[in-house]
Order: structure tokens, then C-alpha cells, then sequence
């Protein structure tokens, strides 16, 4: 592996709080953030022979969730599914309920509100305002260019006023 570059456990132990927050930022649910931390870590296991550290790790683990967020969301539009019911789920690492309180911090008022907005504009402020990426970053994480992430961030932010007054 190259110089830098965190071993699989290390990023899981380290960083799997932080797939979890974003996930649950984009998927508003326990589970869907479960699966969508346990898919980027998977996408992490197979990647990090090829990584590259030419930006933040941080920034390449959100770019992960977010487009595997994005994925599942093109693919429930085209296949709809039915759920099965709630189910506990633990992340490796052990994360749990500490984790899961920890990625409720913000109010379920503004949880409700991200989860109103379009796909494009709530990852958009996910990323700038939740996990603090920056203009870049969420650019390079979606492959758009920085003003369309401005515009995104801009509306996206409109939209929360608009829903939380």
C-alpha cells in the first residue's frame, strides 16, 4: 500500500462514525444508513489498494456513501421495494446506539426537512453543512462542477428556510 494510506481496519475503526453520520444525513433512517456504512466500507475494502491520498480521506470516504446513496436511489425508482420491518444493526467496529445518538444531533424537525428536499440539494448541504466538506470536495465527491455545487448548496439551504418556517 502506499505511504499514508490507512489500513481497512484503520478506517473502519476510525472513520466508521463518520460513514455513519453521513449516511444517516442523506438516508433520514437507521437502517438504510446501516446498509449504506456497511456498502462504503466494502467499496473501501476493494478500493484502497488503488487509493490515491491526493485529498482528504474524509473526503473520499464521503464521495463513496454518497454515491452509493445516489445508486440506491436511481434504483428504487426503477425497482420499488417493499420493506420487511425494523431490525437492530450493529456496524463493524462495534458502533450501535452510541453512534446512532451521536447521528441524531440535529433535530428531527431539520432531519425531516433534509429528508423533503430533492436528492441533488439535501447531499449537497449534507456535505457542506454536515460533514464540512468543501465547495471543491463535494464537487470532486459528485464530479460537477463547483458553481453547480454553489447553486445546489444555495437552493438547498432556500428550500430548508422555507420548510422549517
Amino acid at each position: 500500500m502506499p505511504d499514508g494510506v490507512p489500513t481497512w481496519e484503520e478506517v473502519a475503526r476510525e472513520h466508521g462514525r463518520f460513514l455513519y453520520n453521513v449516511a444517516y444525513r442523506l438516508a433520514g433512517n437507521d437502517a438504510d444508513a446501516a446498509d449504506l456504512a456497511q456498502d462504503a466500507l466494502l467499496r473501501v475494502r476493494r478500493g484502497l489498494d488503488t487509493y490515491q491520498p491526493t485529498g482528504s480521506l474524509e473526503g473520499w470516504l464521503a464521495r463513496i456513501v454518497t454515491n452509493l446513496f445516489l445508486d440506491d436511489v436511481r434504483r428504487r425508482r426503477r425497482k420499488p421495494v417493499v420493506a420487511l420491518g425494523d431490525h437492530e444493526h450493529v456496524l463493524p467496529g462495534g458502533a450501535a446506539a452510541d453512534e446512532v445518538a451521536a447521528a441524531r444531533s440535529l433535530s428531527d424537525e431539520i432531519q425531516a426537512a433534509l429528508g423533503k428536499l430533492g436528492d441533488e440539494f439535501r447531499t449537497a448541504v449534507v456535505l457542506c453543512d454536515v460533514v464540512g466538506l468543501s465547495y471543491e470536495e463535494i464537487a470532486d465527491a459528485q464530479g460537477i462542477p463547483v458553481g453547480t455545487v454553489r447553486s445546489r448548496i444555495h437552493r438547498g439551504r432556500s428550500q430548508l428556510r422555507e420548510l422549517l418556517s
